[in-house]
């Protein structure tokens, strides 16, 4: 399954499902990893911190590279814009300032390489947040970072200029002012009243030079990194977009403790490609999380299985814009005559894993204040249900079994994307669940490399995906996934109702208050819009060679890049 990307929520390929490997931030994108000692069968956080193998840098030897695969090399390198994916994101941390360092746990802390203090205070009834720059930070181009870079990603993301193609604005949009503090090294954000998740925005930061205008912001990183509008540990060494590769290499610009590696590549690679080079020692990691890929390494020598919980949803998709799925009847009979514990026996067979149905796209079963909504919203698995629906909704069956209404029959694509087996089997599961019902869902299938395409330009009736998270602030991102105007929302259902709603719940002060008026939002969306199911979480297993540090399954850790390496 191909995952998206916000900042809170990145947009992926199947790759959840095929169990590829998420790193670094996203939630999915751990750039970091770890040894399991045992399962953890309920998403939760208990082997965590093992799936990373933490090691100080006085651990690790200075040399070497490391080599993944990835699903895509996504064509638009800006995070920013609404058609970057996790991809996007695993990339730019590589060689763009990463303000946001977290633990395991969610736990949130600044960057010290680019920020030397971070103080949020309540001034007159209004969120101040005060960011206090690194003197010694600056960009590759030698444009010093100060708080233009933050007034500049402010105006990128806040949706005041329609013509900025921004992947979210939630948050940015309640900032009133970005201003100069004591000096230029120093960012005073004001926000419109007390904002509960102030840490879930400015993670990463844009080059006031790359969002100098809505052409640029939008256009000027299609194809190209751009590696001197950025700044880090590693900067780009090379991009072949024929071949599928990106390499970094050490920032001679660079002022914090060097990078441990020599090189760091990704190469995209189909899923029965990507295993084959790892067993072929070609691939130092490689994703492990279904039964096949698993089966294919465990007994390998010089290896290591790194597991923990997955802060990302494996998610259906239904496109409103689609001529028969414009229905909300339809799509609420899909959704009913859908049986997702089927789809997720098929994906953890073997695995000796289980896990609850998940029920929320702004919270995971293992989070403080979760509820399942979805369950809430009434669109579980009722098969004669779904008949029915249909059945008052004028949809009679033909003589092939395929419901027709007024000369129209109930059929739509079913884009799939990959050659994973996996994902084959429950695109089949679910064809063969909807024909019960009387609905045929037409399988597409398309190389992986598809994926921006598919996603971007809406290529599909129904589709397979994935939301990776991150940070743990769900809530403070709601609006990505559920607003009108958001580029995440594939399914096109939003409505300026809704958008009103998410933005009263965004206004509530006290977080625990707003998670729990968003969980009830969010079952009534659920049931109004009929747009996106929830499928399964998923535990994050990565195989690698043994050594490799502070890399692997890490759940919502993020971690220095130039840490990661090879153990003495």
């Amino acid at each position: 399954m191909s995952i998206a990307t916000k900042r809170r929520y990145v947009v992926a390929a199947a790759a959840i499902v095929a169990g590829a490997l998420m790193l670094s931030g996203c939630g999915s994108s751990n750039d970091g990893g770890g040894n399991a000692s045992e399962k953890p069968s309920d998403g939760s956080t208990s082997s965590a911190l093992e799936g990373l193998n933490l090691q100080p840098r006085d651990n690790i030897k200075e040399g070497g590279s490391l080599t993944t695969g990835t699903v895509e090399i996504s064509a638009q390198f800006n995070t920013f814009h609404g058609d970057g994916t996790k991809y996007t994101l695993d990339f730019w941390r590589w060689y763009n300032p990463q303000l946001a360092l977290y633990d395991a746990d969610g736990t949130y802390h600044f960057n010290t390489d680019f920020l030397t203090d971070v103080k949020s205070e309540v001034k007159d009834g209004n969120t101040v947040v005060t960011y206090t720059i690194n003197p010694k930070a600056q960009y590759n181009d030698g444009t010093p970072i100060d708080w233009k870079s933050f007034e500049a990603t402010w105006k990128a993301n806040n949706g005041s200029d329609e013509n900025f193609v921004s992947s979210n604005t939630d948050g940015y949009s309640k900032i009133t002012s970005v201003t100069m503090g004591a000096d230029e090294r120093q960012a005073v954000v004001t926000y419109n009243g007390i904002y509960a998740w102030v840490n879930a925005l400015f993670e990463n930061i844009i080059n006031p030079e790359a969002a100098k205008d809505a052409e640029t912001f939008n256009t000027a990183y299609i194809e190209n990194p751009h590696p001197e509008w950025g700044a880090g540990p590693y900067t780009v060494d090379k991009y072949d977009k024929n071949n599928g590769t990106i390499s970094f290499k050490r920032n001679d610009a660079w002022w914090g403790d060097k990078g441990l590696l020599d090189s760091r590549t990704y190469r995209a690679l189909e899923d029965s490609a990507e295993i084959n080079a790892f067993k072929n020692g070609e691939l130092d990691a490689a994703g492990v999380g279904n039964k096949d890929r698993l089966a294919q390494v465990k007994d390998m020598d010089g290896i290591e299985i790194r597991e923990a919980g997955t802060p990302s949803n494996s998610l259906m998709m239904l496109n409103s814009a689609d001529p028969v799925l414009g229905d909300l009847e339809v799509r609420t009979a899909i959704m009913k005559g859908i049986d997702r514990s089927v789809i997720a026996k098929i994906r953890f067979q073997g695995m000796d894993y289980t896990e609850p149905l998940p029920g929320s796209f702004a919270q995971y079963s293992f989070q403080p204040g979760y509820s399942d909504n979805f369950a809430e919203s009434g669109l579980d698995y009722d098969k004669e249900a779904a008949a029915k629906i249909l059945d008052d909704a004028g949809w009679k069956a033909g003589s092939d079994g395929i419901r027709e209404k007024d000369g129209k029959k109930l059929s739509f694509v079913f884009t799939t994307l990959g050659d994973n087996e996996i994902s084959a089997s429950q695109a089949k599961a679910i064809n063969s669940m909807l024909k019960e019902i009387g609905v045929d869902a037409a399988i597409n299938n398309r190389p992986s490399s598809d994926f921006s395409d598919v996603y971007t330009n809406r290529e599909f009736g129904m589709f397979l995906m994935g939301f990776s998270s991150s940070n743990p602030y769900g809530f403070g991102d709601f609006c990505q996934v559920y607003c009108s105007d958001s580029q995440l929302n594939l399914s096109g259902t939003g409505t300026p109702e809704i958008d009103e709603k998410v933005k009263e719940v965004g206004a509530i002060a006290d977080p625990d208050e707003q998670i729990k008026a968003g969980n009830k939002l969010e079952a009534e969306i659920f049931k109004e819009t009929a747009g996106i199911m929830p499928l399964y979480n998923g535990p994050t297993m990565v195989a690698m060679k043994k050594g490799l540090a502070n890399y692997g399954a890490g759940q919502f850790y993020v971690g220095k890049v130039q840490d990661i390496g090879w153990q003495k």
